[in-house]
C-alpha cells in the first residue's frame, strides 16, 4: 500500500481538542476582565504547545492547535469577517436533563469581506510548536454555514438583492483571501467544518429547510457549487479537506441519516481533496454513498467515536475499514475519529487520557491496514 506524503494522512484527526481546566479558567478570568488579552494568549500558548506534544506522542502526524483559542468551533472565526454578526448559542435541557446547543443564526448585514488576516497569527505559532516531519493544520467552519441556517431571511436583501451570484461569489472570495493568506505564512492543510450538507442527510432538518423557503433536494448540488467557488479560489498546493459533522456538543449530536442524499453532489461534483466522514454508530448509514467517489480524492473514515471513551475494539475497526473498501478503494481511504473532542469550549465527555487512547488507536490501525500513517 503506497505511503501518503501529503494530507490527509492515512491516520488524522477533526482538529478540536478537550481545554486544560487552567485554560478554561484563563478564559474565565479574561471574560471578567481579570486578565488582559495578551495574558490569556500566553495561557493558550502553553496549552497550545502541551497539546502538540499529546498528539505527536499518539503517533499522529495532523497537528492542530486544539482549536484552543476558540470558544466554538464557527462563530468565532465568521464573526471576524466584515458583513456578518452572529448572536450567542443557546443551551435547552432536554426532558432526560441531557443539555442540546441551539445554534445561532449568522446573520449577513452587509457585504462579506475579508477585513484582517483571521488565522494566520495562530497558525504561525502552531507552525512554531511542531517537530519537523509533522503538518499542521488548520480548521475552519464551512461558508455554507453563512446560508443554511437563516436561509434568505438572515441575509441583507439591501447588500445582496439576490444571492446568485454576487453572495456566494463575495463569500468565496473572502474565503479565498484567508486561504491565501494561510498559504502564504506557510499553511498547507486547512479543513472545512459543515455540519449543513450532513444535516440534509436528516428528515427533520431537510424539513426545516424546506420551511425555510429552501429545497433540499437542490440544496447539495448548490452547495457543492458554493464550496467549488471557493477552491476555485485557493492557492495551489494547499489541500482543502472538508469535515460532515452532524453535530457534536457535550457528547450529544444532531442529525442522522445515511449520506445518499447528498452522496453524489458531495464526492463526485465537490472539488476539495478529502472528505471526513461521520461513521461511528448506525445514525451514519452505511458505506453505500462512497461508490461516488472518483480517484484522486480520499474519504477519512470517522469510526472512533469522540462522545465517549470506550474504546474501540481493534479488529471491529478493521472490519469496518474492509467493508468501507467494497464501495472505494482502499488506497483512498484513512481513519479517523468522528468528529472534534471539543467542538466548543465545554468538550465531550470523555477524560484527555481518553482522548489520548483514541487518538493512539487511529495511529495503530492506520498502520495495520496501510503499512503507514
Amino acid at each position: 500500500m503506497s505511503q501518503r506524503t501529503t494530507p490527509p494522512f492515512r491516520a488524522d484527526h477533526v482538529g478540536s481538542l478537550l481545554r486544560p481546566r487552567y485554560l478554561l479558567d484563563a478564559r474565565d478570568r479574561y471574560a471578567r476582565r481579570e486578565i488582559t488579552s495578551a495574558e490569556l494568549r500566553a495561557v493558550e500558548d502553553k496549552a497550545i504547545t502541551e497539546v502538540v506534544r499529546l498528539q505527536e506522542e499518539a503517533g499522529i502526524h495532523s497537528i492542530t492547535d486544539g482549536e484552543f483559542r476558540r470558544t466554538y468551533f464557527h462563530i468565532d472565526f465568521l464573526e471576524q469577517l466584515g458583513g456578518v454578526q452572529t448572536e450567542a448559542p443557546t443551551t435547552i435541557k432536554k426532558p432526560d436533563g441531557s443539555e442540546e446547543l441551539k445554534p445561532p443564526v449568522m446573520r449577513v448585514v452587509d457585504k462579506v469581506k475579508h477585513i484582517k488576516d483571521i488565522q494566520r497569527a495562530d497558525f504561525a505559532y502552531l507552525q512554531s510548536q511542531i517537530t519537523l516531519g509533522n503538518t499542521a493544520k488548520v480548521s475552519i467552519p464551512s461558508p455554507t454555514m453563512l446560508h443554511f441556517r437563516g436561509g434568505r431571511e438572515a441575509i441583507s436583501s439591501k447588500a445582496y438583492p439576490e444571492l446568485e451570484p454576487d453572495f456566494f461569489e463575495d463569500v468565496a472570495r473572502v474565503y479565498g483571501e484567508e486561504l491565501h493568506s494561510l498559504y502564504n505564512a506557510g499553511c498547507r492543510y486547512v479543513q472545512l467544518d459543515d455540519t449543513n450538507l450532513a444535516y440534509l442527510c436528516d428528515d427533520k432538518m431537510r424539513e426545516a429547510a424546506r420551511a425555510r423557503g429552501d429545497d433540499p433536494e437542490t440544496l447539495p448540488a448548490r452547495y457543492a457549487s458554493f464550496i467549488n467557488r471557493v477552491v476555485a479560489h485557493k492557492p495551489d498546493g494547499l489541500t482543502l479537506a472538508i469535515h460532515l459533522c452532524r453535530g457534536n456538543f457535550k457528547s450529544t449530536w444532531a442529525a442522522q441519516g445515511s449520506y445518499e442524499p447528498v452522496a453524489e453532489a458531495l464526492l463526485s461534483s465537490m472539488n476539495v481533496d478529502a472528505y471526513f466522514l461521520e461513521y461511528d454508530d448506525a445514525r451514519s448509514g452505511d458505506f453505500r454513498p462512497l461508490r461516488f467517489l472518483p480517484k484522486g480524492k480520499v474519504v477519512v473514515l470517522g469510526l472512533i467515536t469522540t462522545k465517549t471513551g470506550r474504546l474501540e475494539d481493534k479488529a471491529d475497526l478493521i472490519k469496518r475499514i474492509e467493508e468501507a473498501a467494497q464501495f472505494a478503494p482502499l488506497d483512498q481511504l484513512a481513519l479517523s475519529p468522528q468528529c472534534g473532542f471539543s467542538s466548543t469550549v465545554h468538550g465531550n465527555d470523555i477524560s484527555v487520557d481518553g482522548e489520548k487512547a483514541k487518538l493512539r488507536l487511529v495511529a495503530e490501525v492506520a498502520k495495520e491496514v496501510w503499512g503507514s500513517l
